[in-house]
């Protein structure tokens, strides 16, 4: 017989019946009915109830081992005489002939079995622990089968995998390097890769077609719900001789996919998915990520308050503002206060407040009073408004309005109940700009990806203005959350060159950070396109976890801090010594006030 264990605690069933097992695992719980002691034994693998009797020498023995001990148990497999049908192993237990304690476990600090509202550091502290409860497990589990059929379907397309360095050089893609000082390279540092942007590239110069990776990316950001700090994986791709549709057909393959087999039931928007651009985006969702569950659009209602009656709007109009409107079906007979709420919130945002006019059976309300019949019907016929409806106006910046104007969209689809459930939504977004302007020092920024291929090529960036200049660049969006993002590379180095020139960039400049990649360019590159899924945020998508930690192993705190490892720590002085560099306190507070 196998010294720890004959089956698992999640295999034995009533064909097993008769058999002498040995099982291994961790004391789940147990239940102490004075003349029967139970005890639940969980592996990786599930939970089989275990039960010895009062008059047994064991009975002692497991009742002064704690919840979370790890033990081996010999027994014989046996009908139950209160089946449990919630569990696979529910038909049988097993009778406790012998017991092996392997660990005691001390006084938990979280708890396992149950519920458990422990603050989310001492969760992290104690991850092992969180990790052995059910729905963290679950999620660990479920996270490595959507990388395993990831790397399955990346296969059958005819994609090969790659490992791509870590230690790199630092680059300018949009957010901190991590670095690492180099020991034998005294003041030169290395750089952790925010992704393998340059090396996938440069692998189809070097002629390997079609590459991908679940590819580790590290970048030194602040945290949020959908964004862990660090580090996170991502379906790394890339292919040679290839367009933008040609990267969609691969991704929504592969994608299309995942989301089809562990939606567990819900609603999945099948290929080809939606393509809405940028600037559509922005005009009816608000967002560059639309959350297409949401079935509330916003409108331009710019031209609609051109001496309309209405002589606040009407104003902000005239003065080179911009309108917004959002129809709320069905909500004509809402209260007065539901439309302060909101006038209320624009107000907290710094957008003056907002107006209305609400459909009711009593007649119009809201600003209608300012409008004549004529103006009245423009409105219903403008924006699609019917009786019973009510619609949202709001103004301000040509720069602040249609985000202010998704925030009221997301706000209002969250307080009406109007979010599809049980649904993934999936579209692209494309067409972004190349450029965008510094809102500080109207500076020329790349909006996206420094690497991209301007819509127009060199005649759009010798003769258009840059602010106008559209690229190759895309997002999967899902839900709201940003999945992917990708684009058609810019392969020619004199685009390249002027690519950067215009942001500020001279040719020492590319040629120092990005010297490797474009002097491959020069000795033939092929035309390539690539994408990159989150594996990270896939998971928390099909999960439906709120918080993207909940589906990493180790993960940080909000504080970037390994709680587990206790990271970042202090180092001793010779090794600080022996990567030349020197570590500066800060003044206190007091000091510099006093400089």
């Amino acid at each position: 017989m196998k010294e720890y264990r004959t089956h698992t605690c999640g295999e034995l069933r009533a064909a097993n019946v008769g058999s002498h097992v040995k099982l291994s695992g961790w004391i789940h719980r147990k239940r102490n009915l004075g003349n029967l002691c139970f005890v639940d034994l969980r592996d990786h693998y599930g939970i089989t109830q275990c039960v010895v009797d009062s008059t047994s020498d064991l009975f002692k023995q497991l009742e002064d081992i704690r919840v979370e001990s790890v033990i081996t148990i010999d027994g014989d497999v046996v009908m139950r005489e209160s089946v449990n049908k919630n569990m696979p192993t529910g038909d049988i237990e097993v009778k406790v002939s012998a017991v092996t304690l392997h660990s005691q476990a001390e006084v938990l600090p979280i708890q396992v079995f149950g519920e458990d509202n422990s603050p989310e550091d001492m969760r992290l502290k104690y991850r092992f622990l969180d990790l052995r409860r059910e729905r963290i497990h679950n999620n660990i589990i479920l996270r490595c089968q959507v990388i395993k059929r990831m790397r399955e379907l990346m296969n059958e397309q005819g994609f090969l995998e790659y490992q791509t360095p870590i230690l790199t050089a630092s680059s300018p893609e949009g957010a901190r390097d991590f670095l690492v000082p180099s020991r034998l390279n005294p003041g030169k540092f290395y750089a952790l890769p925010q992704s393998p942007q340059q090396f996938k590239q440069l692998l189809m110069v070097s002629g390997f077609d079609k590459y991908f990776q679940i590819a580790p990316c590290f970048r030194d950001e602040d945290p949020r719900a959908d964004r862990s700090p660090g580090e996170f994986y991502q379906l790394d791709m890339e292919m040679s001789f290839a367009t933008q549709e040609d990267v969609f057909l691969i991704m929504e393959k592969t994608m299309g996919t995942i989301f089809n087999e562990f939606a567990n039931g819900r609603k999945v928007d099948q290929a080809p998915f939606q393509h809405i651009t940028f600037n559509e985006a922005m005009l009816k969702y608000g967002s560059d990520k639309p959350d297409l569950r949401n079935p509330l659009i916003i409108q331009d209602a710019t031209a609609f308050f051109n001496n309309s009656g209405f002589g606040v709007y009407d104003g902000k109009a005239a003065n080179g503002e911009q309108l917004r409107a959002i129809v709320l079906p069905q909500c004509g007979e809402k209260p007065r206060s539901f439309f302060d709420k909101l006038d209320g919130f624009a107000k907290e945002e710094g957008f003056g407040g907002m107006a209305y006019v609400a459909l009711s059976t009593n007649g119009a309300k809201g600003i209608a009073k300012f409008f004549s019949e004529e103006k009245m019907a423009e409105l219903q016929n403008t924006f699609g408004v019917k009786d019973g409806d009510a619609i949202v106006f709001m103004g301000g910046a040509k720069k602040l309005i249609n985000k202010f104007a998704g925030k009221v969209r997301t706000k209002l689809g969250e307080e009406l109940d109007l979010i599809e459930k049980d649904a993934f939504r999936l579209c692209w977004i494309v067409d972004f700009p190349f450029y965008e302007e510094n809102e500080e020092t109207g500076a020329v920024e790349f909006s996206h990806n420094p690497f991209s291929m301007p819509q127009g090529g060199m005649d759009a960036l010798l003769n258009k203005n840059p602010f106008e200049i559209l690229a190759y660049q895309y997002d999967m969006v899902c839900n709201g959350v940003e999945l992917a993002s990708g684009a058609v590379r810019n392969h020619k180095p004199e685009i390249m060159y002027k690519a950067f020139e215009l942001a500020g960039y001279d040719h020492s400049v590319v040629d120092n950070k990005f010297g490797g990649m474009i002097n491959a360019f020069k000795y033939g590159a092929p035309p390539h396109a690539g994408c990159a899924p989150g594996v990270d945020r896939t998971v928390m998508l099909l999960l439906d976890e709120p918080i993207i930690r909940d589906v990493i192993l180790f993960p940080l705190n909000g504080k970037a801090q390994d709680l587990l490892m206790q990271a970042p720590n202090t180092v001793t002085q010779q090794q600080i010594d022996d990567l030349h560099i020197k570590i500066v306190e800060d003044e206190p507070e007091e000091l510099k006030k006093g400089a």
